[in-house]
């Protein structure tokens, strides 16, 4: 598959199904296409999250971890202890060839993130062309008291009023603790928001 970064088809809601047949075919160049557009989310998101989080070592899930270059970013910024989960077994499969996931597995779109997770990063997955609005509260579900959830908005999530009503429905559990917007594919001229949340 050429490069999909700015596919229009990538930007817009479809079913479960449908997201993942597309990055089904689309896991053997996501690596090259997002890295040579620049892809900075990852890199931000680890490095926030690692500074808010109390322990490093603790395990922690990256949610809709693709092929990997999530845990990638993640293991830069210090965390040791990583599980991944994604719907998509073509990009698991990339994600286990990088040897840093403690655990990796298979999920079905409508999957709850299993419970007893201090920490859960979800690096470009709650957005527009991936995982629904509704994810969010899912997530944050899943986690106890006190646990940090880190998540990211691209431009054209941010534009879209249902992933700011889940944003904001997020606020009545959960402090926001982080919230900065910079660079996401910078050669494509798109940029994403950070946000770190801690449950109450």
């Amino acid at each position: 598959m050429t490069d999909n970064t700015l596919d229009p088809r990538i930007w817009i809601k479809r079913s479960p199904a449908e997201t993942r047949d597309l990055y089904t075919d689309w896991a053997t160049t996501y690596d090259a296409d997002v890295t040579g557009a620049g892809y900075a989310t990852p890199a931000r998101l680890a490095r926030a999250l690692a500074e808010h989080c109390p322990d490093l070592t603790a395990p922690l899930l990256d949610f809709g971890c693709g092929t990997g270059l999530s845990g990638k970013a993640l293991r830069a910024a210090g965390f040791t202890t990583l599980d991944g989960t994604d719907i998509t077994p073509g990009m698991l499969q990339k994600a286990f060839e990088r040897g840093i996931y403690r655990k990796l597995w298979a999920s079905e779109p409508s999957d709850a993130p299993p419970r007893g997770y201090a920490t859960i990063a979800a690096i470009g997955v709650v957005s527009l062309g991936a995982a629904p609005a509704s994810t969010l509260a899912t997530l944050l579900d899943a986690l106890a008291p006190g646990g940090l959830l880190a998540l990211s908005y691209s431009d054209p999530t941010l534009d879209d009023a249902d992933y700011m009503a889940a944003l904001e429905a997020a606020k009545a559990e959960a402090d926001l603790i982080h919230d900065t917007y910079g660079p996401h594919l910078p050669a494509k001229d798109m940029r994403s928001r950070v946000y770190v949340l801690r449950k109450r």
